[in-house]
């Protein structure tokens, strides 16, 4: 018994986290898809939800009116949903400049950005986080590959903004972004990217739906593309940046509000797990967004599994797993003090993902959803010394809304 759970644990472990990666490189390399990118300019409509964002809405217009993109084919809409600082008053100073205010009643992000969606013509909706800056061309980089008629949705690069002592360590959420942005670009030679993050992605406005509470709006609207038979890809220059999260803690509830609802997600796009239909993309959707982040299942096992078996080599194994944990939790015990965790920075991580994505799965299991949360803030001087309200983390697509 404890031989099949090791050896059914261990498969799980090495197709999520090795051979998947793997056999996606080498699809992309046996059997490209190349993208027809070209320059293009749709008539684009910029979506960004918000509740009370007063600090950061007003570099977000103007970082996006900045951008190398024909103002007369540029639409930027900002739905405020149940603001209560001042978010729609800095947004009104951008009236002349044709940014459009929608003032809405407090109802969420999926309510928010339905109405946003609604109110839009253009050709291409870009979907962007209040909190999120865009590289210079990145709304230029992010509309290119709509010059193929296959491509029904792109998804830009989220990277993160220069590292900050008063922000905490990051250097295992980078790590993971790194390996992502690398996973992407494979996926993206190979068909379509699984989804796109909220930070800053594009889709057809044709293809795009009314979003549904409790689950991930960017996973929802951006599958949309892959479930119409269109590619969703991955354009690498469109960068977007954002802050990582000011702590642990933030970025514990982040991560189990996301996989919550994500996991909720998968289950309402099902239909895209089906093989005959939509080909490789279905085994990579189940095993990048339900195998991974119900990993801490078969890891479980496996450290179980290797206890009970009999055997040096068995039970040196699971020493070996419960150190790493070990190491993982204490790296998390220093950073909850203020000490850097060094060397323990990627297990501490590593736990903190699997503890969330087992809170995720219990969220599940049990039919609790997250449709609505009110993000905490941290005060950080800004330039000139003065205290200045930032988001704790970045939300998971939120821009400032539940």
């Amino acid at each position: 018994m404890s031989t099949a759970l090791v050896v059914a644990s261990a498969l799980a472990v090495v197709w999520t986290y090795a051979l998947f990666p793997l056999v996606t490189v080498l699809i992309g390399a046996v059997r490209p898809r190349p993208v027809r990118a070209g320059r293009v300019t749709p008539t684009v409509a910029v979506v960004i939800a918000a509740h009370n964002e007063e600090q950061d809405i007003g570099p977000k217009l103007t970082n996006v009116l900045a951008q190398d993109y024909p103002r007369e084919r540029l639409d930027v809409v900002v739905a405020a949903d149940g603001c209560t600082d001042g978010t729609q008053d800095v947004v009104r100073t951008f009236a002349p400049s044709g940014v459009r205010l929608l003032p809405l009643a407090r109802g969420g992000k999926a309510a928010a950005l339905n109405a946003a969606i609604a109110s839009c013509t253009a050709d291409v909706l870009v979907f962007s986080d209040a909190n999120s800056m865009l590289a210079p061309g990145a709304l230029t980089a992010l509309v290119a590959p709509f010059a193929d008629p296959g491509v029904g949705g792109v998804a830009g690069d989220q990277r993160y903004l220069p590292e900050d002592a008063a922000l905490g360590e990051t250097a295992g959420e980078r790590s993971y972004w790194s390996m992502d942005r690398m996973l992407k670009q494979a996926q993206s030679r190979a068909g379509s990217v699984t989804s796109a993050t909220g930070s800053l992605y594009a889709m057809r406005r044709h293809l795009v739906q009314p979003v549904v509470d409790g689950v991930t709006d960017d996973f929802w609207t951006s599958t949309a593309a892959v479930e119409a038979g269109t590619r969703l890809v991955f354009a690498p220059d469109a960068v977007a940046f954002e802050p990582p999260a000011a702590s642990d803690a933030d970025e514990y509830a982040r991560k189990v509000r996301i996989m919550t609802r994500g996991l909720r997600g998968v289950y309402l796009r099902r239909g895209l797990l089906n093989p005959l239909r939509h080909g490789y993309y279905s085994v990579q959707l189940v095993s990048h967004k339900v195998f991974r982040r119900l990993m801490v299942l078969p890891l479980l096992g496996l450290l179980v599994g290797t206890a009970l078996h009999p055997g040096l080599v068995w039970r040196l194994a699971a020493v070996a797993q419960a150190a790493l944990y070990a190491a993982g939790g204490l790296g998390l015990a220093l950073r909850s003090r203020g000490l850097r965790s060094g060397p323990l920075t990627i297990p501490a991580f590593f736990v903190m993902v699997n503890v969330a994505s087992a809170h995720a799965a219990w969220n599940v299991a049990r039919g609790r959803r997250i449709d609505r949360w009110q993000p905490r803030r941290i005060e950080l001087p800004d330039a000139g010394g003065a205290a200045a309200s930032r988001p704790a983390g970045p939300a998971d697509g939120a821009g400032g809304v539940a």
